[in-house]
């Protein structure tokens, strides 16, 4: 590893246009896991100016069975989804959640991906789509995330925070931030660079408005970043284009999906190429990077390494995993092959097959709508939610070492 250099991570609002996919998306997750822990979703959600397009399939007793929705079924799909529009905060000519068009075209699971996913017989549940898993931590943040990413995180989050409670009216939803931090010895040391734009009332974009406007990005930084790491050499880029007013949907189109990297480790790791919102937890696109994660935090939290990597692979209907991969980036106390070997020893986990992961982290809940915004990975495990952010396996994992 260079012993000097710089590293950046981008985070976006929760009114970006692709966060507000991704929220519509589990927001219909959730409903269905309230009507039925063990339906099946996968919803992808199109939004542009004035509009929001449901498309995917699902299954959910109650709800959708034999190809007929239950009396009031859509009406809540509906409901769902402009109240997440409505909570995000856009009340816009442009983008409305009383006034925009609402198109919903779920429809049922294909029999052929079930039959390889369901339990029957002697077969285990099966995983809902290959693919591979990656899951990271390191110790450079409290919870044990990238600080790039941290930072970008919380910026804008805070934000959004003032912007509901009215603390900064001018703000609207759309924003986004990025971070670079010089690292030495893999320790950030200095923040050069912040970039944050963020869309705002009118008249922000000049004058003593838009002065108003860049003194309260750099307080929300100064109370975001560590003071040491802030100077007078950091480079501030507050709505470096000047102008941005038109924001959300109505200026550029949203897709569920197309933010994973700042939904995970902000380039810090690998990804595997998955997204997560729109996803029922039998999908290991979701429930297994969330293991993995599990995982890796927990091996941190146990002082066996101060960075590690872990990869899982699944192929499509066979429950066990195809493999298991774990990288401590020469930080580790222990051997890489000595964590892989006692992972494999933790009962509790059941074998990380799919229904072992749900089981475990109790994952077949509607808790997926408060992670598609602001990262699902570095969040407080409070209740339900954020479970695989517990720090709970670490005496196991030491166990198993012996």
């Amino acid at each position: 590893m260079r012993s000097s250099y710089l590293f950046t991570s981008e985070s976006v609002s929760e009114g970006h246009p692709d966060k507000v996919s991704d929220q519509i998306s589990d927001a219909i997750v959730d409903l269905f896991l309230s009507k039925d822990p063990e339906a099946r979703v996968a919803c992808e959600t199109l939004t542009t100016t004035q509009l929001v397009v449901l498309a995917g399939e699902i299954r959910c007793k109650g709800v959708y069975e034999n190809g007929e929705w239950a009396p009031g079924a859509l009406e809540e799909i509906e409901k769902a989804a402009r109240d997440t529009v409505r909570e995000i905060g856009y009340e816009q000519s442009g983008f409305h959640w009383e006034t925009l068009t609402f198109e919903n075209h779920l429809h049922g699971q294909s029999a052929h991906i079930a039959q390889g996913v369901d339990a029957s017989g002697n077969k285990d549940e099966g995983a809902g789509d290959q693919g591979i898993m990656f899951g990271f931590a390191c110790d450079e943040t409290p919870d044990l995330m990238p600080a790039t990413l941290y930072y970008s995180h919380r910026i804008l989050h805070r934000m959004a925070q003032d912007r509901h409670s009215g603390a900064a009216p001018f703000l609207e939803p759309d924003a986004k931030s990025q971070v670079t931090l010089r690292f030495e010895n893999g320790v950030p040391v200095a923040c050069t660079a912040i970039v944050v734009s963020t869309q705002h009332a009118p008249g922000y974009d000049k004058g003593e408005k838009e002065a108003e406007l860049k003194a309260y990005v750099k307080k929300v930084v100064a109370d975001i970043i560590p003071a040491e790491l802030l100077s007078d050499e950091t480079v501030y880029h507050i709505n470096p284009t000047g102008s941005f007013e038109i924001g959300g949907p109505d200026g550029d189109a949203g897709l569920t999906g197309r933010k994973i990297i700042v939904d995970t480790y902000g380039g810090a790791a690998p990804h595997g190429g998955g997204a997560f919102s729109g996803k029922d937890p039998t999908k290991v696109d979701r429930s297994a990077a969330y293991i993995t994660r599990y995982l890796a935090k927990n091996i941190v939290a146990a002082g066996l390494a101060k960075k590690c990597t872990i990869q899982l692979a699944y192929a499509i209907g066979v429950a066990k995993p195809l493999s298991l991969y774990v990288d401590t980036h020469g930080t580790g106390t222990v051997s890489d092959d000595k964590i892989e070997a006692a992972i494999g020893k933790i009962e509790k986990l059941g074998g990380m097959t799919p229904r072992g992961i749900r089981t475990h982290l109790g994952l077949n809940k509607p808790i997926y709508k408060r992670t598609a915004a602001y990262g699902h990975f570095g969040r407080n495990a409070e209740g339900d939610f954020f479970p695989w952010e517990r720090t709970d396996l670490v005496e196991d994992i030491k166990a198993a070492l012996g």
